[in-house]
């Protein structure tokens, strides 16, 4: 009753994805392969591993032993099958990295062209979202978030600025028509331009001064999602619609050029920048070792 590599391969793959379509954009293949594959899995076994719906699959009883079982070795496969890449004179294969959008236009910028230059036989693939996933089940290889959204069991590396700074500004034009907040807590009075997350929280903004830590929830007639949608944010700023908070470095071009102004500048704070995580393996996938090698040695 031996059953196929590929399409054990393809069993995981649905069933950490949760679903055929997310399964094929992780794997790099078609939805109708992987239900091909799934099903020529229970015909050999004889057993329903995968209950379907139109929307999602849930493992059976005998899906989830199943999946306990082999996950870890086809890891172990996997990693073994990597080795073959040190007899190699240049690295080779897929790297896949789930990063929120403020590292996919601040930090990589200058870390993948470089690296692409230094490794051309190594695909990156940058899967931009907020929600903080699991790599594994999302077929990433390593992602990057902060050091507060970091799960305990996962190795990460300081990658990009040691320390950044959340700012807020506003255009000329809004400061013209109304008064410059001295104080946080001004900003009530003000029209803010907030960012929703994923999850639905819409964090408060924070700031601290000569050991003074303040929040403030102030409100506007702006709201944007996390991500993509925050330069929508920024425009609206620029255009004099209020005030809005933000990565520094995001920021910085327009504050550089004079569409923006400083608000509360003093007052900004500071937090440790961003991680590169990944989950600790006996072998690392030669794409990602080399990368946290490439990322080490512009460190040091």
């Amino acid at each position: 009753m031996a059953a196929d590599l590929g399409d054990l391969a393809a069993f995981v793959a649905i069933a950490r994805s949760g679903g055929f379509r997310e399964a094929a954009r992780a794997s790099n293949l078609s939805a109708s392969s992987l239900s091909e594959a799934l099903s020529r899995l229970e015909a050999r076994l004889g057993i329903r591993l995968l209950n379907r719906t139109t929307r999602s699959v849930a493992l059976t009883e005998a899906g989830a032993r199943l999946l306990d079982r082999i996950g870890p070795a086809l890891g172990e496969v996997e990693a073994a099958l990597d080795v073959i890449n040190n007899f190699r004179d240049r690295p080779a294969g897929t790297l896949r990295l789930n990063v929120p959008t403020s590292a996919a236009r601040l930090v990589l910028p200058r870390i993948v062209p470089p690296f692409l230059a230094a490794y051309p036989d190594i695909r990156v693939e940058v899967i931009a979202e907020e929600s903080f996933v699991d790599l594994l089940a999302a077929g990433c290889d390593a992602g990057i978030r902060y050091d507060e959204r970091l799960e305990q069991d996962m190795i990460a590396v300081p990658i990009g600025p040691r320390v950044q700074r959340f700012a807020t500004a506003a255009s000329p034009s809004y400061l013209k028509r109304h008064r410059r907040p001295e104080h946080p807590r001004e900003l009530l009075a003000h029209a803010c331009l907030r960012i929703r997350f994923p999850s639905g929280a819409m964090p408060a903004w924070e700031f601290e001064r000569d050991g003074e830590a303040v929040k403030v929830d102030p409100t506007g007639p702006l709201v944007v999602s996390a991500g993509a949608a925050s330069d929508l944010a920024v425009h609206a700023a620029i255009a004099g619609s209020g005030i809005v908070a933000l990565f520094e470095d995001w920021l910085r071009p327009y504050l550089d050029s004079g569409a923006l102004e400083p608000v509360l500048e003093p007052w900004w704070p500071r937090f440790s920048g961003p991680f590169l995580y990944y989950p600790g393996r006996r072998y690392l996938p030669a794409p990602l070792r080399t990368f946290v090698d490439f990322i080490g040695s512009r460190e040091s």
